[in-house]
């Protein structure tokens, strides 16, 4: 049990929430937004508008990286809180049922 517990289960949830990570970036675009900070919104090159095209996207692209960041913080911090009640569930089960309140 304690194998198991406490080594096998923690490797496999931490590979779980590994691909659920890269999952939540690939669908918030996070990796993508960043990669094309810098470019235009809707690649538009017509003379007189790239200026105002590339402060646009950089405006947009800023506002939808902070939110992108705050999810996927959001969701590491719900990972780790889980991975620790798992973590600490069956010492708080013993606690529970073997040791008597002093009152």
């Amino acid at each position: 049990f304690l194998k198991f517990w406490y080594l096998e289960a923690p490797i496999r949830l931490i590979k779980y929430f590994m691909s659920v990570n890269h999952a939540v970036l690939q669908i918030l675009s996070l990796p993508l937004m960043i990669r094309t900070f810098f470019k235009p919104l809707k690649n538009e090159y017509r003379k007189g508008l790239v200026v105002f095209s590339i402060g646009i996207g950089i405006f947009v692209k800023t506002v939808f990286i902070i939110m992108d960041l705050l999810l996927f913080l959001t969701l590491i911090f719900f990972e780790i809180t889980f991975l620790t009640f798992f973590i600490w569930w069956p010492l708080v089960t013993f606690l529970i049922l073997f040791i008597q309140a002093p009152f």
